[in-house]
């Protein structure tokens, strides 16, 4: 493997304007191209919003998904690489000849889908269908999977990736800033990002303490340290229907160091080149070597029904 440079974006999406939301990746594409990365990442339905769809009817969700590869935003992605000459990862809804409805993840290089994943832990509609299965593909020499948000909460998916050979893991999300049994968690004021041009202070207060940050920090490096991976974070900035995201999109290398982040308040790219060398050099590597899954296998492999209760949705 060779190094690579990977970006990393933020930016405001739009409900349900696919248009606008495709205009802004092109703008962030061109942008990361223009610096010298073959790889952006987006966000968690980046292309399509995210919040929104808490309250759209089974009818409603279908309409706004689209069938992958066939669809027309796998195609305008497709353009979008070709003409920056950049491998694009993005979010939407999709649906299948069945009427399922998944949340979607797609990467996509100038010739067209290069690979997908369908979120496993999906909670944002009830009409939504699990994901079952991980991914793993190949990106200039790099393996790499996908596991989207929630899905990065449950250890196991992160080392099941891992061990299926991915060094790199792209996680896009929509978190941060809001309300759970957490202390110090919940919504930030929509006011707060109306005056962030006068008053920048406290709105980066909220965006970066107890409700945001400082949480993401207490878990995200420690997926990439015990795994010995980089892992790709892309989150959204600004207002997702009602609800205010952070932003804060960052790259962490396999140290579980942050070596790229967006810190601006606005729409943002952030980019980090990727060096093989610390794969095998960082301590999660080793700790992989020297596990014992004689001593665990039945016990993480026993049989239980998941829970998935989430109680941010409605403000």
């Amino acid at each position: 493997m060779k190094n690579i440079k990977i970006a990393t974006a933020q930016f405001e999406n739009r409900s349900a304007d696919k248009a606008y939301n495709l205009q802004m990746i092109d703008q962030l594409a061109q942008q990361a191209a223009s610096k010298g990365a073959k790889v952006i990442a987006f966000h968690e339905c980046s292309v399509t919003g995210y919040t929104f769809a808490r309250h759209l009817s089974r009818e409603q969700l279908l309409a706004v998904a689209e069938f992958i590869p066939d669809g027309p935003s796998i195609t305008k992605l497709a353009a979008i690489a070709r003409k920056h000459q950049i491998v694009i990862l993005a979010g939407l809804f999709e649906k299948d000849l069945d009427d399922k409805i998944y949340k979607a993840y797609a990467c996509v290089d100038e010739n067209g889908l290069v690979a997908k994943f369908r979120k496993l832990h999906p909670f944002i509609n009830p009409h939504l269908t699990p994901g079952n299965e991980y991914v793993v593909f190949d990106l200039f020499g790099w393996k790499c999977g996908i596991l989207i948000c929630y899905d990065n909460n449950i250890i196991e998916n992160v080392r099941a990736t891992k061990l299926l050979g991915a060094d790199i893991i792209f996680m896009p999300h929509v978190t941060m800033c809001t309300p759970s049994t957490r202390p110090g968690a919940g919504f930030v004021d929509p006011a707060l990002w109306q005056n962030r041009e006068t008053d920048p202070t406290s709105l980066r207060q909220e965006f970066d303490g107890a409700k945001g940050r400082d949480w993401l920090m207490k878990w995200l490096p420690a997926r990439a340290y015990d795994n010995a991976i980089y892992a790709i974070f892309s989150n959204p900035i600004g207002m997702d229907d009602d609800q205010l995201k952070n932003g804060c999109s960052m790259i962490l290398d396999p140290y579980g160091d942050v070596i790229a982040e967006c810190r601006e308040l606005d729409n943002a790219i952030a980019i980090a080149t990727l060096t093989p060398e610390k794969l095998e050099r960082a301590g999660g590597s080793r700790y992989i070597k020297a596990r014992r899954p004689d001593l665990y296998r039945d016990i993480i492999g026993q049989d239980h029904n998941p829970v998935q209760k989430v109680v941010w949705l409605e403000k």
